[in-house]
C-alpha cells in the first residue's frame, strides 16, 4: 500500500512540474489582426481617433498603446471653438470624459471631498489586468508548483521516520493555551486563504463550470467570511508572537542545523532547541508577512481612514532607495482608489507567499515527519521524537525536572530508511 501511494504522490508531483515548466517555458503566440503599425495608419482617416480594428484588439487581449487616445481631449480655445459647428464648442462629450479619464480635467464638487471628484480612474485597468494575469497565472502556478515538489519530495525521501524505539515516556510540547493560539491561526489563515482564492478565482474556474449563480453565492460568503476572519486571525498573531519570540532568536546551533540540512536530506539529526532553524524561519515568515497582510487588509476595510502607500512611498523616497534603484520618485500623492489598488496588489501577493510557506509547513506537520503532528495535538511527544528532533530542547525540559533517566540515544539514519 506504501509502494502505490508514494508512486502516486511521485506522478502527480511530475504532472504538475511539468505543467508549470509548461507554463512558464511556453512560446509567445503569434500577433493576431493588425499590428500596431497598421493601426496607427488606420487612425490617419479618423484623424486620431480609436478604429474598430482598436476595439477588436482590446476585445482579443491584445496590449494597445493608449497614448493615441490621450490627446484627443478636444480645444477649448477660441480658435478650437470657432472651427466647431456644434453647440459644445472646441470639445464633445468623448473628449470631455477621456480627459476626465485620464486626468486632464477635474470637477467642482460641494461635498465629499477630493474622493468626490474621482469620477473615472484609469489606473484600474492596469491593476485588473495585473489581478487578472500576472497575479492569477504566477501566484496559481506557484501554489501547484509547490504542491508538486513536495510530492516528488515525499516519492524520493518518504516520512521522517522515529529512529529509535519509542520510550513509552512523554514530555509536554506545547500547552494548551499554545495549541490554541496556533490553530486559531492556522484556521482562520486556512480559510482566508480559500476565501481569497475564491474571489480571485470565481469568474475564470467556478463560474464556467457551476455558473454564475453559484459563483456569486460563492462569492458573497467569501468575502463575509474574509472580512470576519480577519480579526480572529490578526489576534491568534498577536498570541504567537508572544508566546514564542524568544524561543525563535537566532543562535549558533541553527548555523549547525543549517549544514546538516536538519537531519531530513542528510544521515543525522542536527541538535536544536524548543525550535530549529527551519522553524524559525517559518516563525518569522508567518509573524512578518502576517503582519504585512494585516496591515494592508485593515487598509482594504477601512480604505479613506488608513491609507498606507502613499505615506509609505513619501517615507522611500527621502531616503533616495528608489531613485537609486532607477525606479525615479514614487508617487506621494495617491487618490482613495488607488490606494484600494495597491493594498490588494500587496495583499494578494503577499498572501500567496505565506500560503506557499504554510504548505510546506503541513507537510512537514503532518505526512511529512512521523509524531510531528502530536506536538500540536495532544501537545504530548515520546522522548524519543523530541530527543531526535530537539535534544538541546529535551535537556533543558528534563534539567527542570530534576529527572535522571536517560533518555534514548539517536543512531544516524540509515540508507534503506
Amino acid at each position: 500500500m506504501m509502494k502505490k501511494s508514494t508512486g502516486f504522490a511521485w506522478f502527480v508531483g511530475l504532472l504538475l512540474v511539468l505543467g508549470v515548466l509548461a507554463v512558464v517555458f511556453r512560446p509567445a503566440p503569434p500577433p493576431l489582426g493588425p499590428t500596431p503599425e497598421a493601426l496607427a495608419e488606420a487612425r490617419e482617416a479618423t484623424g486620431g481617433a480609436q478604429t474598430l480594428q482598436d476595439i477588436l484588439a482590446r476585445q482579443e487581449g491584445r496590449p494597445i498603446d493608449p497614448a493615441f487616445r490621450q490627446s484627443q481631449i478636444g480645444d477649448d480655445t477660441a480658435a478650437g471653438m470657432a472651427a466647431q459647428l456644434g453647440t459644445l464648442g472646441g470639445e464633445s462629450d468623448s473628449e470631455i470624459w477621456r480627459a476626465l479619464r485620464y486626468g486632464y480635467d477635474t470637477v467642482e464638487v460641494s461635498a465629499g471631498g477630493d474622493v468626490a471628484r474621482v469620477l473615472m480612474q484609469d489606473g484600474g485597468m492596469s491593476w485588473y489586468e495585473f489581478r487578472q494575469g500576472p497575479l492569477a497565472t504566477w501566484g496559481g502556478w506557484g501554489l501547484l508548483g509547490v504542491i508538486g515538489l513536495l510530492a516528488l519530495f515525499f516519492a524520493f525521501r518518504g516520512r521522517v521516520r522515529v529512529e529509535e524505539p519509542k520510550t513509552g515516556r512523554t514530555v509536554t510540547r506545547f500547552r494548551a493555551f499554545e495549541r490554541f493560539s496556533h490553530w486559531m491561526l492556522a484556521g482562520s489563515f486556512i480559510v482566508l486563504g480559500l476565501s481569497g482564492l475564491v474571489v480571485l478565482f470565481g469568474r475564470t474556474l467556478i463560474a464556467p463550470v457551476f455558473g454564475r449563480e453559484v459563483n456569486a453565492v460563492l462569492l458573497t460568503g467569501a468575502k463575509f467570511v474574509h472580512n470576519n476572519l480577519a480579526w480572529p486571525f490578526m489576534l491568534a498573531l498577536v498570541f504567537v508572537f508572544f508566546l514564542w519570540v524568544w524561543h525563535n532568536i537566532p543562535n549558533r546551533t541553527d548555523i549547525t542545523w543549517f549544514r546538516m540540512a536538519g537531519g531530513i536530506i542528510g544521515k543525522e539529526h542536527p541538535p536544536a532547541k524548543k525550535f530549529n532553524a527551519g522553524q524559525k524561519i517559518i516563525f518569522w515568515s508567518v509573524i512578518l508577512l502576517g503582519a504585512s497582510i494585516s496591515m494592508s487588509g485593515l487598509s482594504l476595510l477601512f480604505p479613506y481612514e488608513l491609507p498606507l502607500f502613499a505615506k509609505t512611498f513619501a517615507i522611500l523616497n527621502d531616503t533616495g532607495l528608489p531613485q537609486l534603484l532607477g525606479i525615479g520618485v514614487l508617487p506621494n500623492e495617491l487618490a482613495p482608489q488607488e490606494e484600494m489598488q495597491l493594498a490588494q496588489t500587496w495583499h494578494a501577493i503577499v498572501g500567496f507567499v505565506l500560503m506557499a510557506i504554510i504548505v510546506a509547513h503541513i507537510y512537514i506537520g503532518s505526512i511529512g515527519m512521523e509524531g510531528a503532528f502530536d506536538a500540536m495535538g495532544s501537545g504530548q511527544v515520546d522522548e524519543a521524537w523530541a530527543h531526535q528532533h530537539h535534544s538541546l530542547w529535551l535537556d533543558e525540559i528534563r534539567a527542570k525536572e530534576g529527572s535522571t533517566e536517560p533518555a534514548a540515544p539517536v543512531r544516524p539514519a540509515t540508507a534503506a530508511e
